[in-house]
């Protein structure tokens, strides 16, 4: 009896499974195919920052039964990297992955986006985009350049960069040519620096030829990738410019419009996929790499607190000074400097403790 009823039950459970199978492609037929183009503005070679892309493509595909289909071009194939918005703005692609402080030459608000110089870490940015107000006020500002945008991965605090020369005090920054990013350009130059906006591809020949003296990019493995180490030793940290940098998927509003509801709802949790995942493998590579770095010479260096003071100051004085100009920037950073003090309050309790305790055992 009991052999009966476990086959019976057997039986029921094989052919609903046998209807689920056949419902998923069913429900996928009901929908348009959708090819997408995404331009990046990263190489290929960069496995993590570049694989964000790829990770949200291929769960697309999977989650659509590749009914919704997007292709990854890599920075310079369609248009150059640091052009990767303008693309998706003028309607040339659908959409891309890119960092949003690229474009602060249009507006420094744009820095907010991904990192502004001793703002938050990757945690505190995503609890302000996701729950703390930021998605709404930044989209609120994108919406002027007609897209939408996507957290779609990070790096974590990053790397201070690599120099040619050792940098000891605030004096040696004066003239220095450094290729560096965002507001931290702006604060750089504020200390005397001559800040240089250089897509990731491009910065170990300009290191290499001697155009510029210094060069940051994100952290021990996209660094050693790129080659850095073999044309400048000193590697600095910690990346006071970049504690949290956000990589953003950013759409063409009437593109996204057309998208079927589901495609919209797919297109989101492939996103937060990509966002999540991208941060667990940088954790996950970078120690390794600099093992590697420092059995290849690097030295590795902590900036002074002289330089480190004298950028925090000009990094305030700069959002005060923007504030008074740009009503967007202002509205932004009010609310971004007041979650960022809520969040220090409480990372400084049980987060710093912890942490600090266990890095003393080694």
């Amino acid at each position: 009896m009991q052999r009966r009823d476990f086959l019976a039950k057997a039986a029921v459970g094989a052919a609903a499974g046998a209807a689920a199978t056949i419902a998923a492609p069913a429900i996928a037929q009901s929908q348009p195919t959708v090819k997408w183009r995404l331009t990046s503005s990263f190489p290929k070679s960069l496995d993590t920052i570049y694989g964000g892309a790829e990770v949200l493509a291929n769960r697309l595909r999977a989650m659509t039964g590749g009914k919704f289909d997007i292709r990854v071009f890599p920075g310079g194939e369609i248009v150059p990297g640091l052009q990767a918005l303008d693309a998706v703005q003028q309607g040339t692609v659908e959409c891309c992955h890119t960092c949003s402080y690229y474009y602060v030459g249009k507006d420094k608000t744009f820095g907010f986006g991904t990192a502004v110089p001793f703002g938050m870490n990757a945690r505190q940015m995503n609890a302000w985009i996701y729950y703390g107000g930021g998605q709404k006020l930044l989209d609120e500002f994108y919406s002027n350049y007609n897209v939408l945008s996507f957290a779609g991965g990070n790096t974590g605090v990053q790397m201070g960069g690599w120099f040619r020369k050792e940098v000891k005090s605030l004096a040696e920054v004066k003239g220095l040519k450094m290729r560096i990013a965002g507001l931290g350009g702006n604060v750089f130059a504020a200390l005397g620096a001559v800040p240089q906006q250089i897509a990731g591809g491009d910065i170990y020949p300009a290191l290499e030829k001697g155009t510029i003296d210094a060069a940051e990019w994100v952290g021990p493995y996209d660094d050693e990738k790129l080659g850095f180490f073999k044309v400048a030793k000193h590697y600095y940290y910690p990346g006071w410019w970049e504690p949290g940098p956000v990589i953003h998927f950013f759409v063409n509003k009437a593109e996204w419009a057309k998208l079927p509801k589901e495609y919209q709802e797919a297109f989101q949790a492939a996103a937060y996929e990509a966002n999540v995942t991208m941060m667990a493998e940088y954790d996950h590579k970078n120690p390794g790499a600099l093992s590697r770095l420092l059995q290849n010479g690097v030295k590795l260096q902590a900036y002074s607190p002289d330089i480190l003071n004298a950028a925090y100051a000009a990094a305030q004085q700069l959002y005060a000074d923007e504030s008074v100009k740009d009503p967007a920037f202002k509205k932004i950073y009010t609310e971004f400097d007041k979650y960022r003090k809520t969040q220090n309050a409480w990372f400084s309790v049980a987060e710093y403790r912890m942490d600090g305790f266990l890095q003393s055992k080694k």
